[in-house]
This record gives C-alpha cells, structure tokens and sequence, in this order.
C-alpha cells in the first residue's frame, strides 16, 4: 500500500491524487524517471506529450516529498546567489558567459512556465500568479534588493523596486524598508500542483507508479536495469530527480546536497477584516533574512509561514512559538493567533547554493540542489530533462550538464552544519 502522505494543509485541502500501482514483474520503457516530485513528473509530462514512452517510479505517493511539503511560492530567482554570480559561476567550466545566461533566462522565465503549465492542463492547485515580494528587513539591506533588481532588470524580468511606504502598503505591515519583487511570481497549493502535473502525465500516456523505491539502478542487456521490491524496469534512458530525499539508488548523488529540514504551518482561517489588511494584493513575500521570514495565504484565509531551527527536538511546540511571537511582531493587527497545522520537509542544499545537473553516465541524468526554490525551477527543469532525455544534445539545454559530482566535504558531519548555518544566519540578520 502507498505510503500516506504526512499530515499537513496542503493534504488536507489538495484533490486527490490520481490512481497508481506498485511496479510488478519486467516491464520496458524508453526513459525511466526516478521520484514523483515536481521535477520528474514535469520531465514525465513533457516526454509524454512528446510521444516518448516514458515510466515514474515513486517510492511513496506523488509529491510525498519536498514537492508535496513546501510553503507553495513560485519564485523566479535563486535563493541566495544573483545572476551576475550564476554567471561567473558557470563560465570558467562552460566556455564562457552563454551557458551562464542561459541558466539564468531559465530561472528568470521559471515562474510563468510553471503558471503557464498550469493554466494549460487545467490543474487545481489554487494558482495565484500575483507576484512575489522580497522586503528588505534592515535599512542597509535595500542595496542588496537594488542590486537584485538591476541584474534581473538587465536580463528582461520584469521586477521593480519599492519605497517603504510601498512595501508597507503591499504588506499590510511598516516593519521592512522597502525591496522589490516581481510579478511573474505567486503561490500554489504545492501538493495539488504536484498530482495535477500526475494527471497531466498519466493523461498523456505516462505510466506512473508508486510505492516503487528504486533499489539500484545497473546497466544490463538492453538497456538500464531499475529494480524495485517487485519488479524490474528497462529502460533506455533514466532522469534521477530526488532532491533531498536522495538515497543510495545512485553511488555518491547524496553527498552532493545536505537535507535541511524547513518547518511550515498555517494558521486557522482568519476573519475578512484582518484578511484584508495583511498581504492586500495577494502576494507571495520571502524577506531578506538569511533565517527567512515568509508569507503567503492559501485559498480559504489562512497564513501559512515557517521558519528553522537550530535543533529538531522538540520541533512542533518550539516552531509555534517562536513563529506566533514572530507573526505577531509583524503583523500585530493579527491579534490572536492559532496555528491549525504544523509539519515539515527537507529542502537540498548544495555547498555553493546553486543546481547541479548531472550526466551520472552515459544515459542517465540527475539533478540536485533546489537550495529552497524548488518549485518553479524544478519545473522548469524538468522540461529541460525531457529535452535531453528525447535526443537534444546536452549542450543545447538550458542548464550547464557536469559529468563530476560536487561532493560535500565533511558531509557526515551535515547536522552540525546545519545547526551552525541556522545560527549564523540569525547572527548576521541582526547586522549591517
């Protein structure tokens, strides 16, 4: 039996999933996609609507993961690295700036695809394509936003600046500086996006199948070789697309990213008044903080936010605190505050914050490093997947391919390392 999926709002308010079996016995196809998170059910869509035969294998149910556990904003940026780094980034290992670009032009237009593809099938994923605010939370830190703004601006995203007197009556709240945003952004029900897309897929002539966790992946006669707890898969080419919740079903993929876990919940749902005055227009809105602080409503009124910490013990009393006291200070209009759902997932945060796209071997691709913009990105990328994956050289995507993985130094020490990062960053929000 499937796996149920962890409690969360988005659980308990996305339409159900579409029907799927387990994997029994041999079956083949041209390209196998390993995890049914947003990534590979985007891949399995496009190939599908591509005429390629293409099979998901989900260890657990369709957006069972991060896909299925996020706040829900669709974001057009990385979380902490701007263009003109991507760019400089990628230059010295590709030849120059062009495949740097083209990186960035896939997250500039991330967004809008995956609101597009949204639109286009019909999905019921309480899609709001309002934009999404970056306030600056101190004076100083409106550089960082001008910054921001001018690189993407450069690059033809269609992003803004805001006074304070802006941001504030965008936000409903005097407590940031200003910032800027931009308009391609919004927020979905991220569960619902996720067994749309299935849908979507399974419509198309996709075949999914879950509580099927790939064992190993080997190469064999005919083809690739996924075996699963009962059956095996052939298959021509695979797309590897697990993100955080990477096991061993690839030798040394995990040690390409670090599981961080990021809290969500929701408060009850609030009365039309207070509505009104937080988040007026809608928006989607992650400030500047380095321990984020971020909003965005769902489709019955209720706030949904988050937040770190430093240790998980203890998680559930501890994240309701602190975040109640934090919605408070910010929003003190609020009054009083119950918070009718609490739950959590790991994001994939890689060394350098960026994605990595992988040719593990000739045939197989895989992907890591989300870094807390998973949303629109692996959407987007998982189009590009499916490019690659139907014959287009991996050099004409849009996403630089490495054949090296990125491994982690110290990576069994990950833990520790989270904790001194989440400390870090609280240090550093509080300075010029």
């Amino acid at each position: 039996m499937t796996m149920p999926m962890p409690a969360s709002l988005w659980a308990a308010t996305a339409p159900p999933a579409p029907s799927a079996t387990p994997l029994a016995g041999a079956a083949r196809t041209a390209v196998a996609v390993v995890g049914g998170g947003f990534t590979g059910l985007s891949a399995a869509l496009h190939l599908a609507e591509a005429g390629v035969p293409v099979t998901l294998l989900e260890a657990a149910a369709i957006g069972w993961g991060a896909s299925g556990r996020n706040n829900g904003q669709v974001i057009p940026t990385l979380s902490r690295i701007d263009p003109d780094e991507i760019v400089a980034a990628v230059a010295p290992e590709h030849g120059g700036r062009d495949k740097g670009e083209q990186l960035v032009g896939l997250i500039r237009d991330s967004a809008s695809f995956t609101f597009d593809l949204i639109r286009r099938h019909g999905i019921e994923a309480e899609a709001v394509q309002n934009g999404w605010i970056q306030p600056a939370h101190r004076a100083s830190r409106l550089r960082l936003s001008e910054a921001r703004a001018d690189q993407w601006g450069r690059r033809g995203a269609p992003v803004r600046l805001y006074s304070r007197a802006e941001m504030a009556a965008l936000t409903g709240t005097d407590h940031w500086h200003g910032g800027w945003g931009n308009p391609t952004g919004g927020r979905i029900n991220p569960l619902g996006l996720a067994r749309g897309m299935a849908a979507a897929a399974i419509g198309a002539g996709a075949v999914i199948h879950t509580d099927s966790a790939v064992r190993a992946i080997r190469p064999g006669p005919g083809g690739w070789l996924l075996d699963t707890a009962r059956g095996t898969l052939t298959a021509d080419r695979v797309v590897v697309a697990t993100q955080a919740y990477t096991d061993d079903v690839w030798p040394g993929l995990k040690r390409t990213i670090v599981p961080v876990r990021s809290y969500q919940m929701a408060t009850s749902v609030l009365s039309d008044n207070i509505r009104r005055t937080i988040l007026p227009e809608g928006h989607a809105l992650s400030d500047t903080r380095g321990d984020l602080y971020f909003y965005r409503f769902d489709a019955n009124g209720r706030l949904v936010t988050g937040g770190g910490l430093i240790v998980p013990f203890g998680w559930d009393g501890r994240i309701r605190a602190r975040i109640a006291e934090r919605v408070r200070r910010v929003f003190p209009q609020i009054g009083e505050l119950r918070f009718d759902y609490t739950w959590w997932g790991y994001i994939a945060a890689t060394a350098d914050r960026m994605p990595h796209v992988y040719e593990l071997a000739p045939g197989v691709l895989g992907w890591t490093g989300c870094n807390g913009r998973g949303v629109a990105l692996g959407v987007a990328l998982g189009h590009e997947l499916a490019r690659a994956s139907n014959g287009t050289p991996l050099r004409d995507i849009a996403a630089p391919v490495e054949t090296r993985l990125r491994s982690i130094a110290g990576h069994a020490f990950r833990s520790l390392g989270i904790a001194w990062n989440v400390a870090k960053a609280r240090r550093l929000d509080a300075r010029d």
